[in-house]
C-alpha cells in the first residue's frame, strides 16, 4: 500500500501540479490526507464554485428553520423594495428553485463580472440581470446570478450570510469560520484568485457574502461538508440538515447536455448510482459516493483548464481506498 500511495503522490506532483491538498474519508474515517506544493492542513484555499454547495446547504437550513417556506417561493418575495423595470414580467415568475437548479433566465450572453463586482450592491446587480425574454426552465449556468441567494438568506434570516453559516454550519462541523474579505478592483480580484495563500469569504460593499465563488476552506473542511451529506444531514448524532433536503439536492432536477444537476450539485453516476460532486474552477472538488461510503475532497490553486478531477478520483483515488475484494 505504501508504494501505491507513493506512486499516487508522485502522479499528483508531476501531472496535477496545482493541487494543494486531498482528503479521503471512508465510512467517516479519514484514510488519507495529503498536502502538496508547500501547503499544510491549516492553509485554506479559495474553493471557487464549490462555494455554491455551502450556500445550497444554507438555503436548506433556512428552510428547515422556517426562515424560508419553500424553494417554490418567488425570488422577489424576499426583495419587497426592488423595483421591477417596466414591461419586465419574467422575473416575477422566477423561484428559488430556478436559481438552485440553474434554470433561471438572465439578460446576458456572457456573465458581466466586472459590471456586477464593481457595483455597490452585488445582489441588486444580479437581480437586474434576472429575467429577459426566456421563461424559467432552460438550463443556464450562472455564477453571478447566485448572488441573489445571498440576498435571500440575508433578508430571510436577518443575519449576514457569514454569521448564519458560522452558527448553523461551520461551528457545528468544527470548521474555523473565515473572516470577511474585500476586493475593490480587478487587481485585487485577480490576486484573490491567483495568490498562493488567501483567506476569507469575499463580501460586497454592503457586506453581503458571495454565493457563487469567493469562500476559502481547507480540504478537511470540505470533507466535513461532504460527510454531512453522506450522513443524510446528521453530524455526531445531531440533525443539521433534513434528509429530504439532502435527497432532493443530490438528484437530477435539471440537466446541462448529458450532465444531470441537483441543487448546485453535479450528479456523476460513473461509479455506481447516486454519486454527486461539487466542482469548482481550477480543480476544486467534493465527491460523494454513497454506495461505497467514500468522500473525496481536492483543493487546488486556480489555473485555467485544470485536468478533470472526477477522472482523477475514479481512476486513481477510489481504487486505492476501496475495500479490497477477495
Amino acid at each position: 500500500m505504501n508504494n501505491r500511495i507513493l506512486d499516487f503522490e508522485n502522479l499528483i506532483k508531476t501531472e496535477y501540479g496545482n493541487i494543494a491538498g486531498i482528503v479521503v474519508l471512508l465510512g467517516s474515517e479519514k484514510v488519507y490526507e495529503g498536502y502538496f506544493d508547500g501547503y499544510t492542513a491549516d492553509d485554506p484555499i479559495h474553493i471557487a464554485s464549490v462555494t455554491k454547495i455551502v450556500v445550497s446547504a444554507l438555503i436548506g437550513i433556512a428552510i428547515d428553520k422556517g426562515y424560508i417556506k419553500s424553494i417554490d417561493q418567488k425570488v422577489l418575495e424576499f426583495f419587497p423594495d426592488y423595483t421591477v423595470k417596466r414591461g419586465e414580467k419574467t422575473i416575477q415568475n422566477i423561484t428559488i428553485k430556478n436559481i438552485l437548479t440553474m434554470t433561471a433566465p438572465y439578460k446576458y450572453k456572457s456573465e458581466p463580472y466586472t459590471k456586477v463586482y464593481t457595483s455597490e450592491d452585488w445582489t441588486k446587480a444580479a437581480l437586474d440581470l434576472l429575467g429577459g425574454k426566456d421563461d424559467p426552465g432552460g438550463f443556464k449556468y450562472s455564477t453571478i446570478g447566485l448572488q441573489v441567494l445571498s440576498g435571500i438568506l440575508t433578508n430571510a434570516t436577518g443575519q449576514s450570510v457569514l454569521d448564519f453559516a458560522t452558527e448553523n454550519l461551520f461551528e457545528p462541523l468544527g470548521i474555523k469560520a473565515p473572516p470577511n474579505a474585500n476586493i475593490h478592483c480587478k487587481e485585487e480580484y485577480l490576486a484573490f484568485l491567483k495568490d498562493k495563500f488567501v483567506n476569507g469569504w469575499i463580501i460586497d460593499p454592503k457586506g453581503t457574502s458571495t454565493a457563487g465563488w469567493g469562500l476559502t476552506l481547507t480540504p478537511l473542511d470540505m470533507a466535513k461538508i461532504g460527510q454531512l451529506y453522506l450522513n443524510e444531514g446528521l453530524w455526531n448524532g445531531k440533525r443539521m440538515l433534513s434528509a429530504k433536503w439532502i435527497k432532493d439536492s443530490t438528484q437530477e432536477n435539471s440537466r446541462w447536455g448529458e450532465l444531470p444537476y441537483g441543487y448546485l450539485w453535479w450528479i456523476v453516476n460513473n461509479e455506481g448510482q447516486g454519486c454527486y460532486a461539487a466542482l469548482g474552477d481550477g480543480g476544486n472538488a467534493i465527491y460523494v459516493n454513497p454506495d461505497k461510503k467514500i468522500v473525496v475532497t481536492i483543493a487546488s490553486r486556480f489555473m485555467p483548464r485544470a485536468k478533470d478531477r472526477i477522472e482523477l478520483i475514479t481512476k486513481y483515488i477510489l481504487p486505492l481506498f476501496e475495500p479490497t475484494k477477495e
